[in-house]
């Protein structure tokens, strides 16, 4: 629905359009590859949990005309919030699909929900994903990959995944402080003592 007047869900097709939803974000790759490893942190789960939520409510809630764009903006945070990053178009293929999905469950077709729970999961496609790592993450990743010594990154050789260099620790942030505690800053900002 490109700017039209928002028109209200039928309550019947709620459920069928929650569980869309859901079977939509099962099968984004970019997604499932940022939960599977946890790249959002110990709540990746709960983060696509909160993420089909938002998207529900964006659908039902909204009394503004509903645009692709305010989709994709959601669809986008929340993959950030998972610290990840797309370059593939995923985005726009997965809003695309959850506005025609709506559309449907709209005029009471729910076809391409029955599609997808007759689908397999997919496998899941790493290419052109990138995940925002640390430091410390970097060091701890164990797979191959070509050392940058200019930004201070590591290139992982997952198909064409290419991390993003994040907040690198500033000078002034890891001087030692005079009771002893040095700063640290990384994802998961937390101090340590020398």
């Amino acid at each position: 629905m490109e700017g039209g007047e928002n028109r209200l869900l039928p309550a019947v097709a709620l459920p069928s359009f929650q569980e869309g939803i859901g079977l939509v974000l099962s099968r984004w790759s970019a997604l499932q590859l940022a939960v599977e490893n946890e790249w959002g942190g110990r709540d990746s789960r709960r983060k696509v949990e909160l993420l089909c939520s938002d998207i529900l409510t964006w659908f039902t809630q909204n009394k503004e005309p509903l645009y692709i764009d305010d989709l994709e903006m959601i669809l986008d945070e929340a993959l950030l919030s998972l610290n990840t990053q797309v370059d593939d178009g995923s985005i726009e293929e997965v809003a695309e699909r959850l506005i025609v999905m709506h559309e449907e469950c709209l005029d009471g077709n729910f076809s391409s929900i029955e599609k997808l729970r007759q689908s397999p999961l997919p496998k899941v496609a790493r290419s052109h994903v990138s995940q925002v790592m640390s430091d410390d993450e970097e060091e701890d990743e164990e797979e191959g990959g070509d050392v940058d010594v200019g930004n201070g990154r590591r290139d992982m050789m997952v198909d064409a995944i290419q991390p993003r260099p994040v907040n690198q620790p500033t000078p002034e942030a890891t001087a030692e402080a005079e009771d002893g505690w040095v700063q640290v800053t990384s994802r998961r900002s937390r101090g340590t003592r020398n």
